[in-house]
């Protein structure tokens, strides 16, 4: 058995495209300790897979919905490098997700559910771990074409995003009939918009060698991400996205978990703030770039970081 010597930490592992990814991570290398963050009843129900396939793999558990949680178990991530437990850490994956039937489920932070899950857990846990990654290092965030809110790109299934400012959009009720299952579909694009912006900012931070990319899989069956949000999204991808899945416009969980796979290896090359839609590096939306909106972000969420705990930035 070989002895691991580098560490990646990944969430939204425990199914769909994350599940296939970690698989594929773990069959190529064999030097990897995987770290899967997640809820410790998901978990349970994964790791003797991930475990089948190599003996480097633990998991702590952990909230995403909750900063106290987030900030916990990052610590004991750091912990665990600083005593040698793990190896030198050379990737993160913030794959998880969530998109809701409503714009008004708040978190025990006070934040909508939405945002909280999608852009402020993944910063609270870049800011705590990013001082530990040693190059060559890459952190893949994964995104959405729902960010672009047009038919071409989503299909008609989601709105486009309303940007206002990050004190609105972390707010429980920031849109218009906010009780509404389109108000849910435009939090998760205007998320995953966030998520892009969160990438070229952190892109703009990190050390030469440290490279952070979005990674996009596009229209992807079976992933279950529509199973909370409710109305069209819920019935299209349970019975119209899944009668494509023979054309090039779907993939697969495995298909989509593998070119994640390739994404955070490097397999696919791409420079550090890149776009990747699927195995391609091409551009985000034009509302994407935006140098003041992002750094905007970014100052609203130290603030926040701020308020949970010891992370330095």
């Amino acid at each position: 058995m070989s002895t691991p010597t580098h560490t990646l930490v990944m969430t939204g592992a425990t199914r769909g495209i994350g599940l296939e990814a970690a698989k594929e991570l773990l069959r190529r290398d064999p030097g990897v300790h995987l770290v899967v963050l997640a809820r410790a009843s998901s978990a349970a129900q994964v790791i003797p897979q991930l475990q089948a396939l190599s003996a480097h793999v633990s998991a702590i558990d952990v909230d995403l919905a909750s900063t106290a949680s987030v900030d916990a178990a990052a610590g004991q991530v750091e912990d665990l490098l600083d005593t040698g437990e793990l190896p030198t850490l050379r990737r993160v994956v913030c794959n998880a997700g969530v998109s809701l039937d409503s714009a008004l489920h708040t978190t025990a932070d006070g934040y909508e559910t939405t945002f909280a899950v999608n852009v402020l857990s993944t910063h609270l846990l870049l800011r705590r771990l990013h001082p530990h990654l040693r190059r060559p290092a890459r952190v893949v965030v994964t995104v959405s074409d729902a960010h672009f809110g047009d038919l071409r790109h989503t299909g008609g299934t989601f709105p486009s995003p309303r940007w206002t400012t990050p004190e609105v959009l972390f707010h429980p009720g920031a849109y218009p009939r906010s009780g509404t299952v389109r108000a849910g579909r435009r939090a998760y694009a205007t998320s995953k918009l966030g998520g892009i912006h969160l990438v070229h900012e952190w892109a703009r931070r990190l050390p030469d060698g440290v490279d952070i990319v979005a990674y996009n899989p596009s229209l992807v069956i079976g992933t279950g991400l529509a199973r909370d949000a409710g109305g069209v999204s819920e019935l299209l991808m349970r019975y119209v996205v899944p009668a494509l899945a023979p054309t090039p416009l779907v993939d697969t969980p495995v298909a989509a978990g593998h070119k994640l796979a390739d994404a955070v290896t490097g397999r696919t090359v791409a420079m550090t703030g890149a776009y990747l839609h699927r195995t391609t590096v091409t551009s985000s939306s034009m509302e994407s770039y935006d140098s003041q909106r992002e750094n905007a972000l970014w100052t609203w969420l130290e603030s926040a970081a701020q308020r949970t705990g010891p992370g330095g930035s």
